[in-house]
């Protein structure tokens, strides 16, 4: 049985005009806003600031949008969609199972980076927007007015953005539009800023001036937006963002090349606070340009913010991360809100706010870490197209080129890590290290699973049933498994069932969870083992679907009942006269480790880590949507061990001692 949330992607992102104008509000905030900071932090990299400087540099900038954004992601990456979906998870969830099996850390440090690097995208674009105003009052607290900016940002998204999301869209093509007006209108100050367009003057830029590492470090800031580019495939469709891209490309190359012939007709008169976006305004336009950049900034920000919610949420399913809490604002699709990233997110703009100060010192720290979030995507796409059989000519091709330039762009980045780019990879290295972490803690704890086959148990679980002497339990018993095989069963639930106190019931279920490598698979499938007795339903999630098991298992019953004739009547004859339903009690089983566990020195350091970390996870009953009422939690030790095994684990045996015979 199957509820399939996957519409075809072409029908549901065929390309439109109206899509194509909601993909700019989506897709392009990050690498829409790159304008506001990057030729200044090129002017600041340069020493001397010249025609042939500035011309060398809107080069680099333009090729890089060439080679990386158009090229890799918009021609290449778009390609590897998931069920439509893309990013770096989502990548990784196509070929995880034809992948070797170290390929996890390629997401991992991947997704780590990607949102460490992300935490400055809010920071820096508002304030430099605000910044703008500094050009009417050069007091202007610029600090204060951002962090209003960021508090109130964070704080609506618990509310949901669907009803002005609706006008990002227009917004960013009235955005769009002024950059490239703005832009061409101050060609005209140097028209061999043109020259740009020949790769040439960025060769030459690169190969005769020895801090080429600065320049490049700046020139990298126009593509940050690539990766989020890609991660949002599944929000508006492969053909609107690529239509789109090319309204965008050309509105960014002529913003580009109009600050750059503006710098040129002005190398006399530039000052180190002179920002030449806001330069190349009329003066009559500032005021407008200013509320613009900070509208732009805003949006921007808000697709950062809910492309980390879906990060993370697909980071709990494919066990890279513990569970949090997940609400739903609004009744759009895909649309989530998760309090702690919420929380951490905001707390952590205003550190680097209150930290950096001001959008040139955070300039330093920007773009390190999305390097690496590159380099990993470039990896996992060799692989991608090795799995879909490209030739290997041309997979070697890609890698020498992508791989050559984004690890040029990641050593001319380093040049930030003191400046301020440590900051961002701290902040990596401590998501990646929780990841790790709960990933191979979460496979050293199903490896201690034990198997058994249910078969064998038939007989005494229909006993149980059929025993007037035992008092029942519940009506329905559902116990949570981890094993989605016909007759698997583990041993915790049996003993559970048997051993521990005979859970008497009329109607055993096994429910098993299994998260697909697809985005939005929900369907299931359900055997039944005893007639009338035991169950085995097979829940399948796609890797963006969140666990609502309450909610899923009742219309799972509803059918059951509506299909296969199952009863909810109550097995009491004074509760059943009055049509009163059976309860549903749903047994969670929690395995505890011990320190003595025989664990080798690398697993007993990653199962301490995991205690830890354990702590900021929800509990088992709310991650998985439960109705607290109707759950009853149980604990056994991680690992059931023999006594032989015991011994040979190094861990003592009491010894008796024989009392003397009188």
């Amino acid at each position: 049985m199957t509820q399939d949330n996957n519409c075809n992607n072409s029908t549901r992102h065929k390309l439109s005009l109206i899509g194509v104008i909601v993909t700019l509000g989506i897709v392009f905030g990050d690498i829409g806003t790159s304008p506001l900071y990057v030729m200044k932090a090129i002017v600041r990299a340069g020493n001397p600031v010249n025609a042939e400087y500035i011309i060398g540099a809107v080069s680099c900038i333009i090729w890089t949008l060439t080679l990386q954004t158009t090229v890799k992601y918009v021609l290449i990456a778009l390609r590897a969609d998931n069920k439509g979906e893309g990013g770096i998870l989502a990548l990784y969830a196509l070929i995880r199972r034809h992948s070797r099996k170290w390929f996890y850390l390629l997401a991992i440090v991947g997704a780590s980076t990607l949102i460490a690097d992300g935490v400055i995208t809010p920071s820096i674009t508002v304030l430099s927007a605000i910044e703008g105003l500094k050009v009417y009052e050069p007091e202007t607290p610029v600090v204060p007015i951002a962090l209003c900016i960021v508090t109130i940002l964070f704080f609506i998204q618990q509310f949901g953005t669907n009803a002005i999301g609706k006008l990002f869209g227009p917004l960013m093509l009235l955005w769009f539009t002024m950059l490239g007006v703005f832009g061409a209108a101050n060609i005209g100050a140097y028209i061999p800023i043109l020259q740009a367009f020949n790769p040439l003057h960025a060769v030459h830029l690169l190969a005769s001036n020895p801090e080429w590492f600065l320049i490049l470090g700046a020139v990298f800031l126009c593509t940050t937006g690539a990766e989020a580019l890609y991660s949002d495939l599944g929000h508006c469709g492969i053909n609107n963002i690529r239509t789109s891209w090319a309204f965008v490309k050309v509105m960014l190359i002529l913003n580009y090349l109009g600050q750059g012939a503006w710098i040129i007709a002005h190398t006399d008169s530039l000052n180190p606070g002179m920002n030449p976006f806001y330069a190349i305004m009329p003066h009559g336009m500032l005021f407008f340009g200013i509320i613009m950049a900070t509208i732009a900034a805003i949006i921007a920000s808000q697709a950062l913010i809910s492309g980390s919610f879906t990060i993370f949420s697909e980071a709990m399913n494919l066990k890279f991360w513990p569970r949090q809490k997940i609400k739903y604002p609004t009744d759009v699709k895909g649309q989530l809100y998760i309090p702690f990233v919420n929380m951490s997110l905001y707390i952590l703009c205003v550190i680097v706010i209150l930290f950096f100060e001001s959008s040139e010192r955070m300039e330093a720290a920007y773009g390190l870490s999305i390097t690496i979030t590159m380099l990993m995507t470039t990896l996992l796409l060799s692989a991608y197209l090795t799995i879909r059989r490209v030739n290997r000519w041309l997979i070697s091709l890609f890698l020498i080129v992508f791989v050559g330039l984004e690890s040029i762009f990641f050593i001319a980045n380093m040049a930030k890590f003191m400046n301020g780019g440590w900051v961002t990879m701290l902040l990596a290295s401590v998501m990646i290290i929780i990841m790790y972490v709960w990933y191979n803690a979460t496979t050293i704890r199903n490896a201690q699973i034990q198997i058994r086959d249910i078969r064998k148990s038939f007989s005494i679980i229909s006993d149980i049933k059929n025993d007037d002497t035992i008092p029942k339990y519940a009506t329905n018993i559902v116990y949570l498994s981890k094993l989605g095989g016909k007759y698997d069963i583990e041993q915790k639930i049996l003993y559970s069932i048997i051993n521990k106190h005979p859970m008497r019931a009329d109607h055993y279920f096994l429910l098993h969870i299994d998260y697909q490598d697809s985005p939005s698979t929900l369907e299931y499938d359900v055997t039944t083992l005893i007639p009338d007795t035991l169950y085995r339903i097979n829940l399948r999630l796609g890797f963006r679907v969140h666990p609502l098991v309450n909610r899923y298992f009742r219309q799972i019953i509803e059918d059951m009942v509506a299909k296969d004739g199952f009863s909810l009547a109550s097995s009491y004859p004074s509760l059943a006269k009055h049509d009163v339903m059976g309860n549903f009690v749903f047994v969670l089983i929690n395995r505890l480790y011990a320190t003595f566990t025989s664990f080798s020195f690398k697993e007993r350091l990653i199962m301490d880590a995991y205690e830890w970390i354990d702590r900021l996870k929800l509990s088992m009953t709310r991650s998985l949507g439960l109705n607290t009422s109707n759950v009853l939690i149980e604990y056994v030790p991680l690992v059931v061990r023999s006594h032989a095994k015991q011994a040979k684990a190094g861990i003592p045996r009491v010894e008796r001692i024989e009392e003397d015979a009188e």
